[in-house]
């Protein structure tokens, strides 16, 4: 009966899926001014999600400025224009849109929601965003208080400081290696002018990749990006080489008075585009990815109670990969559930997976991938995702035939030469009971 749900579960979702690739069919667009998008026409309601970003993120943080880009993206929806914060804010609301801003270590992200009668103003409300923020000194000091007050809350969160360890260990001096949300003491330093060159060095055609799902045609998308984003400089700011990985392997205790520790860990991990990298996802979901039929669930929670949840994930970032993994247990037992992770880490590495364990694993990753496109706005942000990675438009149709194709041998090399047990590192934050530092 198991294995019958399972048939008739796997054909409902390979039929979704064919659904899913035949509606989405992808256009690339070329503004009359040269600028290039990902478009996804779907006129069945008057409405778009447009999708930005600028690849560089926090990493683009000028030396000793550690916060700038981040602070800097939490004002762009403080004013612009002639327009103040408070009446900003209302003539967003009057044209019943939203915009969304966000940093990380890779890209500085805006999210645009409108319906088709507003468009030609939310456009040029968004332009003002881009290219003529205030950044007022009155909304400077209240938006660089919240940041502060998140950075001091951060320090009570064992997550959070696993998160910070752990990058350390990791990338040392390399911006991947500090918090791009800054520290209290560069944040409380950074001034009006360090808003305009943060804005300065991550504006730019250089670095700008655009997506839009919805009611919009390829022609009226060319004239919006040429209005948005056509005044934009030709480049911006220096991008940071490449960040070496440093992890070498061992344990790393982090003393955090509580109840439950936590824990990360991870190695050196695959690129993008490394061609056995599809050999890996499918390795990473039998081994730890987000389903309760993995190695390390079934070891860790299901057979010994350790943790309510363990999972491993693979992080290729522009500048490094990484793969990683997390859990939280109790104090008494994060010590056992360290030493089963790595049993497992060691024994997958040795030993591989089974013909099962691969079909279960494609199974999943192959039904589970359609439900991704749920929505205009998760489409655009899929779409821009894919550009950023360099995947070509038909990618929404090969991707699951990339999965179907990783052999059980493909698994196994992977796993003998990406598994580093040696190298593996954790970093645990709490107050474990019989683990110790190792460095």
């Amino acid at each position: 009966m198991r294995w019958l749900i399972a048939g008739v579960m796997g054909f409902a979702l390979l039929v979704a899926a064919q659904a899913v690739r035949a509606e989405i069919d992808i256009q690339e667009v070329t503004s009359p001014g040269g600028i290039k998008a990902w478009l996804v026409e779907d006129h069945s309601i008057p409405f778009t999600a447009l999708e930005m970003r600028f690849r560089g993120g926090t990493s683009l943080d000028a030396p000793g400025k550690r916060g700038s880009v981040y602070l800097m993206a939490g004002l762009l929806e403080e004013g612009s224009g002639a327009l103040r914060a408070q009446d900003y804010t209302r003539a967003l609301e009057a044209l019943a849109a939203s915009f969304s801003y966000d940093a990380d270590k890779d890209t500085v992200s805006i999210s645009a929601r409108f319906l088709s009668e507003n468009r030609d103003d939310v456009a040029e409300l968004l332009r003002q965003t881009i290219q003529e923020p205030r950044f007022d000194q009155d909304a400077l000091d209240r938006v660089r208080a919240q940041v502060l007050v998140g950075l001091r809350s951060d320090m009570s969160d064992p997550n959070e400081l696993a998160g910070r360890k752990f990058a350390e260990l990791a990338f040392g001096d390399h911006p991947y290696g500090t918090n791009g949300k800054g520290t209290e003491e560069s944040v409380s330093a950074l001034t009006r002018q360090d808003m305009f060159a943060a804005h300065e060095a991550v504006f730019a055609r250089d670095r700008l990749f655009v997506s839009a799902v919805g009611d919009i045609t390829p022609e009226a998308l060319g004239v919006l990006l040429d209005d948005l984003l056509g005044d934009l400089p030709a480049e911006g700011g220096p991008l940071p080489g490449p960040a070496e990985v440093l992890l070498e392997g061992g344990t790393t205790v982090v003393p955090f008075s509580t109840p439950q520790s936590v824990a990360l860990f991870g190695q050196k991990g695959i690129d993008r585009h490394d061609p056995d990298f599809f050999a890996a996802y499918v390795l990473n979901q039998i081994l730890g990815g987000g389903s309760f039929e993995t190695r390390l669930m079934e070891e860790v929670r299901t057979k010994r109670g350790l943790t309510y949840g363990v999972y491993s994930y693979l992080v290729p970032r522009d500048l490094a990969s990484t793969y990683m993994g997390s859990l939280a247990s109790a104090n008494e037992k994060m010590a056992e559930a360290v030493a089963v992770v790595q049993e497992q880490w060691a024994e997958m590495a040795a030993k591989g997976v089974t013909a099962a364990e691969l079909k279960d694993a494609q199974t999943y990753l192959t039904g589970a991938y359609p439900l991704r496109f749920n929505g205009n706005g998760q489409i655009a942000s899929i779409l821009v995702a894919m550009q950023m990675d360099d995947l070509p438009t038909e990618y929404v149709v090969t991707r699951n035939e990339k999965i179907a194709a990783v052999t059980l041998e493909d698994v196994n090399r992977v796993a003998r030469t990406l598994l580093d047990p040696e190298g593996l590192q954790f970093v645990v934050v709490g107050d474990p009971v019989g683990l110790k530092s190792t460095d």
